[in-house]
C-alpha cells in the first residue's frame, strides 16, 4: 500500500496493489496497518457505509457535515472512474481554501481519507461508477451542507469537455465566502476535537 499526504491538512491517499489471475482480480482498498502507519491511530469506528451509482458528468458536493456531530470518510471508487476532491473549508485550518484531486478508478482502487469537517466533491468519468464510503457518523439531514463546487474562489478542476449535471440541492449551494458568512463551516479546532474524540 502506497501513502501520499494530500494538500489538505490530515487528507490522505491510499494505493493498494491489486492481484491479477486468470480469474480476474483481488484487492483490499482498506488495510488498518497502512491506515494505523500515515495516522498512528486505527480507522475510525464505521457507523455507516455509502454506495452512489452516477452517470457520467455528476457532481456530487461539495458535501460537508456539521461539525459537531462532524464524520470521517474512507472513500474508493469500485467501478467506473471519478476525479475524488477534498476541500479544507474548516476555518482556520493552515490550508483552509485549498483543495486536492486524485483520480479514482476500478484500476487503481485509491482510496481517500477525508478528516472531520473537511469538504467532499467528486465528477463521476464514466457512467455507472459506483464510489464506496466508510463513514464515522449516521447520516442526519439536517446536519448536511453543501458549497457550490464551481465557486470560482474555490478554482476546482471541473471537466470542460463533460456537461456536468448538479442536484438541485447542489445548484443553490452558497459560495465558500457565502457560507462562512452564514456560519455555516466548521472551526478547524473544533474538528480536531471531534476527530479526536472518535477513537476515545
Amino acid at each position: 500500500m502506497r501513502i501520499r499526504e494530500l494538500a489538505v491538512a490530515g487528507a490522505l491517499e491510499f494505493t493498494p496493489t491489486p492481484l491479477h489471475d486468470d480469474r480476474g482480480l483481488f484487492v483490499s482498498p482498506f488495510q488498518e496497518t497502512a491506515f494505523r502507519r500515515a495516522t498512528g491511530r486505527p480507522l475510525f469506528p464505521v457507523a455507516q457505509t455509502n454506495h452512489s451509482r452516477s452517470r457520467r458528468g455528476v457532481v456530487r458536493g461539495v458535501h460537508f457535515t456539521a461539525t459537531p456531530p462532524g464524520c470521517a470518510k474512507y472513500v474508493y471508487c469500485a467501478q467506473g472512474a471519478a476525479l475524488d476532491i477534498v476541500v479544507d473549508i474548516r476555518v482556520g485550518s493552515p490550508t483552509y481554501g485549498r483543495w486536492d484531486a486524485v483520480a479514482v478508478d476500478a484500476h487503481n482502487f485509491r482510496s481517500v481519507y477525508f478528516p472531520v469537517g473537511v469538504g467532499h466533491v467528486f465528477i463521476a468519468l464514466r457512467d455507472d461508477t459506483v464510489m464506496s464510503y466508510l463513514i464515522s457518523g449516521e447520516y442526519v439531514p439536517e446536519n448536511e451542507h453543501a458549497v457550490d463546487p464551481r465557486d470560482a474562489a474555490l478554482g476546482l478542476p471541473l471537466p470542460g469537455d463533460i456537461p456536468l449535471i448538479l442536484s438541485a440541492r447542489d445548484q443553490v449551494a452558497p459560495t465558500l465566502a457565502e457560507a462562512r458568512v452564514q456560519g455555516l463551516l466548521p472551526e478547524y479546532e473544533q474538528c480536531l476535537a471531534v476527530e479526536a474524540a472518535l477513537w476515545r
